[in-house]
């Protein structure tokens, strides 16, 4: 299946991070090209990172005609360490587009949805172990919190009992273990009954809320002064953790209300560039309903 992934919020990416000749740009989260495809043709020099090489491969295919786009295999988390023993640092704008890509949800090999029967597998690189792996390391306890803390599943736990029963090795056993744990009239209306289960899966098996907040500890020091960091996120806990690691890099302060003068000694080297989060448009969301969920935000470093 052809690596090609509709790019969510393009052109509010490209205002945020201003992509201008000599500007060195790095999508974290190359997935299919689209967000290095318009950052390049504004004239700026991008680098591209990603942890599957399909994604690599399908890039690189599509943007062989820049001069100005490199690709490199790797997670987002390291990207002070892989950009630093390339000597490309510091840089002047950092994306990422957080989440699975439509390629990897749509193949059924990859084991990413809930739709399809494939290995219960849903890693985005080579390394690492599955979501079946996972299940069967996992007690019932720590994997009732995983679906439970970032699933947000109200039926965590026998869903978790079920599933350590059960030890699925393919989507559709799993499937079979949650429907068998939630009881009929509890399914949801308008979405899968495995829908958390298969997220929260996914973010443990890839452990993308640590390299989150791996990523946007690092900012300060891959940014150079005038760069900018924009982050899409499409589930809450990753809105909310960069919503406030966006604040504490503002330096905001923390003081109770009231107190003539500031007491906490807050002093940020950012400022946020988007005080509410930036949503697609109707007519985007009418065009890729994935869409719905995106939400961006920015920084731009000042000192």
């Amino acid at each position: 299946m052809a690596f090609v992934h509709a790019t969510v919020l393009r052109d509010e990416v490209v205002q945020l991070l201003k992509p201008v000749p000599g500007r060195r740009l790095v999508d974290a989260t190359l997935g299919g090209g689209g967000h290095a495809e318009a950052l390049l043709a504004a004239g700026a020099e991008v680098i591209g990172v990603d942890r599957d090489p399909s994604a690599i491969a399908a890039a690189r295919a599509r943007l062989a005609g820049s001069e100005r786009f490199r690709a490199l295999e790797g997670r987002a988390g390291e990207l002070e360490s892989l950009l630093g023993s390339l000597n490309l640092l510091p840089v002047d704008g950092v994306l990422l587009d957080l989440g699975v890509s439509s390629p990897q949800l749509d193949t059924p090999e990859r084991g990413f949805s809930f739709q399809a029967e494939g290995p219960l597998d849903m890693r985005m690189g080579r390394e690492g172990e599955t979501a079946a792996e996972l299940i069967r390391r996992l007690s019932e306890s720590e994997l009732t919190a995983v679906l439970r803390e970032i699933g947000e599943e109200p039926f965590a736990r026998p869903i978790a009992r079920a599933l350590k029963q059960d030890l699925p090795t393919t989507t559709v056993q799993a499937v079979a273990s949650v429907k068998r744990a939630v009881p009929r009239k509890a399914w949801p209306s308008k979405v899968h009954v495995a829908t958390r289960t298969f997220q929260a899966l996914r973010i443990a098996v890839n452990d993308e809320l640590g390299e989150l907040d791996r990523v946007l500890a690092s900012l300060p020091r891959l940014l150079r002064v005038g760069g900018r960091a924009a982050v899409i996120a499409f589930h809450s806990l990753e809105d909310r953790a960069v919503k406030q690691a966006f604040r504490a890099l503002e330096g905001r302060c923390t003081c109770p209300p009231g107190l003539p003068v500031c007491a906490c000694g807050a002093q940020g080297t950012f400022r946020v560039l988007t005080r509410r989060a930036v949503q697609a448009s109707d007519a985007e969301v009418g065009q890729n309903p994935r869409a719905r969920s995106a939400r961006l935000r920015a920084v731009e470093r000042v000192a």
